[in-house]
């Protein structure tokens, strides 16, 4: 019975965490989101893969299950909301070279992400434990008919990972754990198409007729980058992909707990559709060149999500005070180009360059403990952009920068549940954005971002 309960308990979470995957805000480096648990959000995730202060500590670090004295489940939701705001400051079509109308826009979003965290005993020496997480995700969403349209109007990453650990005592002052990730991913990517510059870039210099048709639907040079006149493509595609994660937990001393831990990359092949809305003149042009560009059709696409390593620290100044840190590198040049190829031969293959590069994230924080009950925690960190140069800042994510400043508060109202609060501001810095496409002109402009996390917690012991 007890099982049946249990089983039901992580269905049901894995329900909800399916349920959020729309929406999601990037807030790590690249798209990545570390956000799961609210009791490291306190402390910005400073000394996570070192501290094991509960069952969360499946996705920091697995060896730290055997820091565990009970039985545990840990309910996280995390609310998230961004601001990227886009000044336009002179975007122009490639065709023609004129100036692409619209409005400027913010991209942001609010969404809530929620995570699962299970832990248990087998004996003195081994635990396992059972995550449910959000690693990676991206969501913007502008207006449909602002500046940058033609670039990106929706862009959706979203992952869900099941993370099944297991942990083993080696002695008194090192602990192993590993973990299998069987990780869903989901990709939404919407834009406009510039029917003009489609037309005459790419059909009126075939032949004269078509020249003319091009004309007589209004596609001329004059109303390249004039919205009226856009079409507009939506790209789906999921995959399901499995990775795995290590960790070490070696105690230096009773107070000072080293932690380093590792996730492996996953490589996901995604299949799914492409459906395509065209203006009724454009269509009218492809028909009358038989051609059968712009169709629906299938496509497949690559994305090679990154490993990561961590090396964390805690040390216990006090009995109540803790201080930790943490450094985390990730290895995000494996996302160098985002490629799309399509079913339908007529349509050629989309190449988009990042040129990602590898980045770190720093942390320090920590925590107070007054008396047995309450712990005040306080972080700081800084988040490297995996961005190389305003030539190659994607408008889906055009991150930077960021700095986190953090607080949390944690509550044990009995011997089986703890309450945890965290809420983390992320300073963003500011970002220019020159992005070229050679048949939808280049986006050129300024963006301001934030993003504010709240995060809460339920730890019940049993």
């Amino acid at each position: 019975m007890k099982n049946n309960k249990t089983l039901n308990l992580i269905l049901s979470f894995l329900t909800a965490a399916l349920s959020g995957l729309y929406g999601l805000n990037a807030n790590a480096a690249g798209f990545a989101l570390i956000e799961n648990g609210a009791s490291g959000l306190g402390n910005s995730y400073a000394g996570a893969a070192a501290v094991a202060e509960d069952a969360s500590t499946v996705y920091f670090n697995p060896a730290g299950l055997t820091k565990l004295k009970d039985k545990q489940f840990v309910f996280v939701g995390h609310y998230i909301d961004t601001k990227v705001d886009f000044t336009n400051a002179g975007s122009v079509a490639t065709v023609g070279g004129g100036a692409i109308s619209g409005p400027n826009s913010d991209g942001g979003k609010s969404s809530i992400v929620p995570s699962f965290f299970y832990a248990d005993r087998l004996n003195n020496d081994w635990t396992y434990g059972l995550g449910i997480t959000v690693p990676f995700g991206l969501g913007t969403e502008y207006d449909e008919n602002w500046v940058g349209r033609y670039h990106a109007v929706k862009s959706e990453i979203s992952t869900i990972n099941i993370n099944p650990s297991a942990s083993f005592k080696v002695n008194d002052k090192l602990s192993v754990g590993f973990g299998i990730n069987a990780q869903y991913i989901d990709v939404t990517l919407t834009s406009k198409l510039d029917s003009a510059a489609i037309c005459q870039a790419r059909l009126a210099p075939l032949a004269g007729a078509l020249a003319t048709a091009c004309t007589n639907a209004g596609l001329t040079v004059a109303n390249v980058g004039v919205s009226t006149y856009d079409s507009s493509q939506s790209m789906t595609g999921d995959d399901w992909s499995l990775g795995w994660n290590v960790g070490l937990l070696y105690d230096l001393s009773d107070s000072t707990h080293l932690g380093l831990s590792y996730r492996s990359n996953v490589d996901h092949k995604l299949m799914g559709t492409v459906d395509f809305t065209t203006n009724a003149g454009l269509q009218a042009v492809l028909n009358a060149a038989g051609s059968s560009s712009f169709s629906d059709t299938g496509i497949t696409a690559g994305i090679d999500l990154p490993e990561s390593i961590a090396l964390s620290i805690s040390h216990n100044v006090s009995n109540n005070w803790v201080i930790m840190a943490d450094a985390t590198w990730t290895k995000w040049d494996r996302y160098d180009e985002l490629v799309v190829d399509f079913d339908n031969p007529a349509q050629a293959t989309s190449t988009s360059a990042r040129n990602s590069e590898n980045s770190w994230r720093y942390s320090v924080g920590a925590s107070y403990k007054p008396d047995e009950k309450r712990v005040y925690r306080f972080g700081l960190a800084l988040d490297e952009t995996i961005i190389p140069s305003a030539a190659l800042r994607p408008a889906s994510s055009p991150g930077n920068d960021r700095l986190w400043v953090s607080l949390g508060y944690g509550y044990k109202a009995s011997k089986e549940i703890q309450y945890d609060i965290g809420y983390a501001h992320l300073f963003i810095d500011d970002s220019n954005i020159n992005n070229a496409h050679a048949l939808f002109g280049t986006i050129n402009g300024r963006y301001e971002q934030s993003a504010d996390i709240l995060s809460v917690q339920v730890s019940w012991n049993f």
